[in-house]
């Protein structure tokens, strides 16, 4: 842990520099787990565009095998427009090929795409109403019901075959497999999203002024943390923001739910109003309420998730073959997921500051010291070192602090395979608590778990 760091705007100008003078002076071998993901182009893509990175080996694993050979294919055609040196290796079975690795992404999903309409409709039906429902509320638990024990299976392997390696994991849900994989195992996880990239951004479109002219400090836990300085110069932006969001109809409408919050607690969320409205107990609990603050799509549209997903998942794997085929163009610019930059940073020694969800230890002092939280890191040839942001607004550590309570629980649930403790992290869940008695909720639980009986732990 190291103090914290002032202006953390500055990570992307820092990147542009890593990506000028930085050089990697030794092949690397790096694990993918997951490759029908729909990060696997991009991130390979980023990882061949760091300076110095001119060979390698990327390991691509999937259980899949068709998405498996999708993916190669697509890893190889990223190969020969680049010009690299890099070696592509596919696999089925991690534990063969996981030796030796550098660096491990973690992109899986468990169990595919057979669960998402019953994990939106069974809660439907007790009145519960998610947009997207994968990392919190019933969704996200019988998610982390499912990909957990996996999860921690994954980290068992490497902590055997490639110890030293630093596990960089996307899949959600983020804040129960980083906390149930802090609980269980020696391995290096950081929990990458892309939330406070992507919030900060629009802030800066919002204000109308040049990113660059940002600045901003933002803490909390994945899809919860918090802006809690934002300004100009010496103009706090936030007065500013504020007074737009009150007299512009049309901007309101773009992020109604995160607007709401920020004149209501004083600060902007690092999530999508839709999304956001399920870690809460104010916006989803009634039809009149979701009717006056949720939207389309990722504003807030009831089932968005349940209702695309699969559809979604088939036109990724009909771009990859379009990528292959060459009726599509792979991007081949270097994107700002994390991922690479981390790899950079830890190579060369030149610093780089992330977001990342991290054990917390006292770096957000009135949020559970046990809990895990997403805050600034520094990356550096010492590896990820988070940064102290010491106390959240009380009111956003309250929000934040009500949602590590069932995340607790539903780590409890998933590490000990306990039914008990799945139904209790969804008595605490703030929008469940909203809408259901206690048992209401039981009983919702219970049907879910009989839904998917083949699949949980218990």
């Amino acid at each position: 842990m190291v103090d914290s760091i002032a202006g953390h705007a500055e990570h992307m100008k820092i990147a542009d520099n890593l990506g000028m003078s930085a050089k990697v002076e030794r092949p690397l071998k790096i694990v993918f787990l997951g490759a029908g993901s729909v990060f696997f182009v991009p991130l390979f893509t980023d990882v061949l565009s760091i300076p110095g990175a001119d060979e390698g080996e990327m390991v691509i694993v999937d259980i899949d095998e068709t998405r498996l050979a999708l993916a190669s294919q697509a890893a190889l055609k990223i190969i020969q427009k680049k010009a690299s040196k890099w070696k592509v290796t596919a696999s089925a079975d991690r534990k063969k090929v996981l030796a030796g690795a550098d660096y491990v992404i973690n992109c899986i999903e468990a169990n595919g795409i057979d669960c998402v309409k019953s994990e939106y409709h069974i809660p439907l039906k007790y009145r519960i109403d998610q947009c997207i429902g994968d990392t919190t509320g019933p969704g996200g638990l019988m998610k982390a019901l499912r990909t957990v024990p996996a999860f921690l299976d994954i980290l068992k392997d490497i902590e055997e075959l490639c110890p030293n390696a630093w596990v960089l994991n996307y899949t959600n849900p983020m804040s129960i497999l980083c906390l149930a994989a802090s609980r269980t195992s020696k391995a290096k996880v950081a929990g990458l999203c892309h939330s406070v990239q992507g919030s900060s951004h629009q802030l800066a479109e919002y204000l109308e002024i040049p990113y660059q002219k940002l600045k901003w400090e933002c803490g909390g836990i994945n899809h919860l943390a918090w802006f809690t300085q934002l300004s100009s110069g010496n103009v706090d932006m936030y007065d500013i923001l504020k007074e737009k969001v009150l007299k512009d109809t049309a901007l309101w409408e773009k992020d109604p739910v995160r607007f709401d919050m920020m004149l209501h607690f004083g600060y902007f969320i690092t999530e999508s109003s839709g999304h956001l409205s399920e870690y809460l107990p104010y916006y989803r609990k009634r039809p009149d309420i979701i009717k006056k603050y949720c939207r389309s799509g990722y504003r807030g549209e009831s089932g968005y998730y349940a209702n695309n997903w699969p559809k979604w998942r088939k036109d990724s794997d009909e771009k990859r073959l379009q990528q292959i085929s060459e009726q599509t163009e792979i991007q081949l610019e270097r994107s700002w997921e994390y991922a690479s930059y981390i790899i950079q940073a830890m190579e060369t020694n030149n610093p780089f500051v992330i977001y990342a969800t991290v054990p917390n230890k006292g770096l957000i002092y009135n949020l559970p010291a046990d809990g895990v939280v997403e805050v600034a890191c520094l990356v550096n040839n010492k590896g990820i070192m988070p940064t102290r942001f010491d106390d959240l607004p009380p009111q956003c550590a309250a929000i934040c602090d009500s949602n590590m309570r069932s995340y607790e629980l539903a780590a409890i649930a998933c590490i000990e395979k306990s039914k008990e403790a799945a139904i209790h992290a969804l008595m605490l869940d703030p929008l469940t608590a909203a809408v259901c008695s206690p048992a209401e909720i039981k009983e919702m639980a219970l049907e879910l778990f009989k839904s998917e009986q083949e699949l949980m732990p218990f």
